[in-house]
């Protein structure tokens, strides 16, 4: 049950109206953390979704960006972005045991994915300066420098909406993933 005061779509008006317009536009409707960020901080929807339009239009594969916001919800434990980015994933091209791979931080037999993996869950399960050896392993699997600074931008995003829907329990209104 959420815990945060949350507009329903419908009713908003002014710069929320027009965020959850296109939302819904994009995705058909307004997911509940994307209602209750707009509810409260319509500048800060607007810029998470700025940042997200700039990971999806930067250099990672639609697979990549999903499996790094799994990976980065399954460590922060967000059972709201397990669940929307399990449906996004699929839609990414990844199967279901990949995903449960992803998640558990098991491989998967993609040795490209794994290296990603073994990184995103170093940057969000450690402090201080990240290993060399960490870095070098995700460029030898042929990630870019360029592609590490989209990583970490793609971390960043998710790690907003993980606080969010921790601190609020969102209501799920994507499949549960068990």
């Amino acid at each position: 049950m959420s815990r945060l005061s949350t507009l329903n779509p419908a009713e908003a008006t002014g710069a929320t109206a027009d965020l959850f317009a296109a939302i819904r536009k994009a995705a058909g409707k307004v997911p509940n953390a994307y209602a209750t960020i707009g509810t409260h901080s319509p500048e800060g929807l607007g810029a998470m979704l700025a940042v997200d339009a700039v990971i999806s239009h930067g250099s990672l594969e639609k697979a990549d960006i999903e499996t790094i916001k799994l990976a980065v919800s399954e460590v922060a434990g967000c059972d709201y972005c397990i669940a929307a980015h399990t449906l996004m994933g699929k839609f990414a091209g990844l199967s279901q045991e990949a995903m449960k791979q992803v998640r558990a931080g098991d491989a998967t037999g993609d040795a490209r994915r794994d290296a990603l993996v073994r990184f995103v869950r170093t940057l969000v399960d450690t402090r201080g300066t990240v290993p060399a050896a960490e870095l070098d392993a995700v460029r030898d699997a042929g990630y870019s420098e360029r592609q590490v600074i989209e990583i970490c931008l793609a971390v960043a995003s998710i790690t907003f909406t993980n606080l969010v829907n921790r601190v609020n329990d969102t209501t799920l209104d994507f499949p549960a993933v068990a």
